[in-house]
């Protein structure tokens, strides 16, 4: 394989598809935060706020889907490898036109944990749209996206900010 920086890593010299072999990488502390949102209706909303999504309560199913999604991520993600998955925290917040999804998965492992806080909002805003569906049959999941990574070979990046 050769050393490109352009390229693509996870894709042979041949064009076949591997899992990157990171056993020779350093343990370091690393962790990535993701964010998403699910753009509801404004009853969807006041169900949310008032309690009475008739399968009960979403944002705890959500948060508690989302933090299993984070550690199941390398059995979704072909090419994802199983890391150690320390801490993950999911916040939900209600917004006038939907909720707003965050994610924080920590680890200490050779690679690093973005899929994992992708994984974890995409899960987190499923089951938030199967937890309203009787409500709002036009839930839509969008701008699911990293948002910061620190740790590991390539340092910090913050959405919007500079990179480490």
């Amino acid at each position: 394989m050769t050393s490109d920086p352009d390229r693509l890593t996870h894709v042979r010299d041949d064009g076949t598809a591997h899992m990157v072999d990171v056993s020779a990488k350093q343990v370091t502390a690393r962790e990535a935060s993701a964010a998403g949102r699910v753009l509801l209706s404004a009853a969807a909303v006041a169900a949310l706020r008032d309690g009475t999504v008739p399968k009960g309560d979403a944002l705890a199913v959500a948060r508690i889907a989302g933090i299993q999604a984070a550690k199941r991520t390398p059995e979704l993600v072909p090419l994802a490898h199983p890391v150690a998955v320390h801490a993950v925290t999911v916040d939900l917040t209600v917004a006038d036109d939907g909720v707003d999804i965050t994610s924080t998965v920590r680890t200490a492992d050779r690679t690093g944990i973005e899929m994992e806080a992708l994984t974890c909002v995409s899960v987190a805003a499923l089951a938030l749209v199967d937890m309203v569906k009787a409500v709002d049959k036009h839930a839509r999941i969008t701008d699911i996206r990293v948002t910061a990574k620190s740790g590991g070979r390539s340092g910090d990046w913050r959405e919007g900010g500079a990179s480490s």
